[in-house]
């Protein structure tokens, strides 16, 4: 089964995150599409924001083993997510299909 992270405690969410987020640099990096991911999330980011706001205002869901702190109304961590989810798609995408331009 996997592994219980949660002896993090309030920090096992963020943890999560650090750990996707540095194999999401990573990816990008090695196929050389930081800039590129970079522009796609700042134009993702703003929708993103508005959704977790609003899903967690209305009570769509609620997150445990988190810090508490909270940035804008979401908590710190959701801001990580919504770095870390696209950026580790584009990495996924872009190791797996070669740098744009290239066939």
């Amino acid at each position: 089964m996997f592994p219980d992270i949660s002896v993090f405690g309030p920090y096992t969410y963020l943890v999560t995150e650090i750990a996707f987020g540095s194999v999401a640099f990573a990816l990008l990096v090695y196929a050389n599409a930081l800039g590129r991911a970079a522009r796609t999330i700042a134009a993702l980011y703003p929708v993103a924001y508005v959704w977790d706001w609003y899903t967690l205002r209305v009570g769509v869901f609620a997150i445990e083993l988190r810090t508490g702190v909270d940035l804008l109304g979401i908590p710190v961590e959701e801001h990580l997510f919504i770095l870390v989810v696209p950026g580790l798609v584009i990495g996924v995408h872009e190791t797996l299909h070669g740098s744009a331009g290239e066939q």
